[in-house]
């Protein structure tokens, strides 16, 4: 029989391990066995995953507490599920007592991964309508606007004045590229 072997995940900085690592030393994981992380589960670049990936051989068992920490879509979790079947080792997610060892377990498997994706889709078409119902209601979203007609004016007029570019940098904290550019404007005409 092989090792077992947990992966374990949190979104944020912020958020804790120890009940995922409680759960795969519970589930006979030895802790020099278990690859931490703590990143969005949407973020691709996820370097424990792929290290405890390499590290597992024919005959292990890959363990996590919830398919949600393993993969952020279904084509990602069927990936990882066909890499790990690939090379001869078992999934056994623990919250959802899935075992892709036998039939069962992996059809199981698929159908979380599709609900699971369900889930997201509609989460994000709530988001969606969120946004909407916001700017309808005049919820301004994005970076403050920097140059105001009035803030324009005021950089023209300074230059007018005889102060030179890094003096206005100085004074409106702007950046040297912004400044120029409300020169321009004002020379031009532009409305910001």
């Amino acid at each position: 029989m092989g090792e077992r072997v947990a992966y374990i995940r949190v979104s944020s900085v912020g958020q804790n391990l120890d009940v995922q690592r409680e759960k795969a030393i519970a589930a006979g994981v030895a802790p020099e066995n278990i690859f931490e992380e703590k990143k969005s589960g949407t973020n691709t670049n996820r370097p424990a995953l792929k290290e405890a990936l390499r590290f597992v051989r024919k005959g292990d068992t890959f363990i996590v507490s919830r398919i949600d920490r393993l993969a952020r879509s279904l084509a990602d979790l069927l990936a990882i599920v066909k890499e790990l079947t690939d090379k001869g080792v078992s999934l056994h997610v623990l919250d959802q007592s899935i075992d892709t060892s036998n039939p069962a377990g992996r059809a199981m498997l698929q159908m979380l991964g599709i609900f699971a994706e369900f889930e997201a889709a509609i989460r994000a078409e709530r988001q969606v309508d969120g946004i909407a119902s916001a700017k309808d209601k005049g919820v301004k979203f994005g970076r403050k606007l920097l140059l105001t007609d009035a803030k324009i004016a005021e950089i023209a007029q300074m230059r007018r004045d005889g102060l030179m570019i890094k003096d206005i940098i100085a004074k409106t904290g702007l950046k040297k590229a912004t400044v120029y550019k409300a020169l321009g404007q004002a020379t031009t005409g532009e409305v910001a």
